[in-house]
């Protein structure tokens, strides 16, 4: 669910906006030029992957950014570089000694 959150470049521009500081819904859907149910329907989609938090206040929804899912994202993206790394490390051996 993190990757697929993250596939969307609004929901991409919705977390770096988050990631300066708490915001409320009517601040990130001002740049984004798009409706409030679909601005709504993004943080959805990225409060089910625990990517951020919707506090209501009143009649005012706050976005906090929730880091933790990302830090699981970036633990899974570089232990497959580490492999793809060594992968391709033997695969350049490979290749150089097949010249000489």
């Amino acid at each position: 669910t993190t990757f697929a959150a993250l596939a969307d470049p609004s929901r991409r521009m919705i977390l770096d906006r988050l990631a300066q500081g708490d915001a409320k819904v009517g601040d990130l859907a001002q740049p984004l030029n798009m409706s409030a149910p679909a601005v709504s329907k993004h943080l959805r989609v990225l409060e089910r992957a625990g990517l951020l938090q919707q506090i209501k206040e009143g009649r005012i929804r706050r976005c906090v950014l929730k880091p933790d899912a990302l830090q699981e994202a970036k633990d899974w993206v570089e232990h497959y570089s580490k492999f793809w790394t060594k992968q391709l490390n033997s695969l350049d051996e490979f290749l150089n000694n097949g010249k000489k």
